[in-house]
């Protein structure tokens, strides 16, 4: 049987397909078995050296919020709530948030329309994004406590990173949806 499978895998010719060659009337063979009855050569690509292990594609999520202040794009976690979807549906392609420093400790900016919203009361920390009354975007490089629904948390910057960005006077982030 194994000799048969050699002779008429000879006589099909070098396939590029990773599966098993099916013939009328005999079953698929499983990998293991196709390989062990062709002799090396055949089993190396057609320049002579063994084939490529069919790449995993990545898939590329596109309805990722992306966070940016000036051309710096900012690591964000976003919470996975009705409020951070509405925002994304919201930021569709782009939209700029001019935002104003409040209180020695967050950035405050209007969105200009209510987001589905579920405050409890939060003590928040440096990176901290939150939704303020339903209608406003607040970023934290100190803390407050007060009731807020949360959106997310900057990551990858500390605290003196935080209030370099937005300590020192307003700011405009843009918010967009893509990769």
């Amino acid at each position: 049987m194994i000799m048969m499978m050699f002779v008429i895998s000879a006589c099909a010719g070098i396939t590029s397909n990773d599966s098993a060659v099916s013939m009328v009337g005999q079953e698929e063979l499983p990998k293991e078995a196709e390989e062990m009855a062709l002799p090396t050569s055949l089993k190396d690509g057609i320049d002579g050296k063994p084939e490529q292990e069919e790449s995993k594609e990545e898939v590329v999520v596109m309805d990722k919020l992306l966070l940016s202040v000036g051309d710096r794009r900012l690591s964000v976690e976003w919470e996975d709530n009705e409020s951070v979807d509405a925002l994304k549906d919201l930021a569709g392609y782009g939209m700029n948030i001019n935002m104003s420093m409040y209180g020695g400790f967050e950035q405050v900016g209007s969105i200009g329309t209510s987001l589905p919203r579920n405050d409890s009361q939060t003590t928040t920390s440096p990176g901290d994004i939150v939704l303020y009354s339903g209608n406003q975007i607040v970023i934290f490089y100190g803390s407050n406590s007060w009731a807020y629904t949360r959106l997310g948390k900057i990551t990858g910057l500390d605290e003196k990173e935080l209030e370099d960005i937005f300590g020192n006077g307003d700011v405009t982030i843009s918010l967009s949806v893509g990769a």
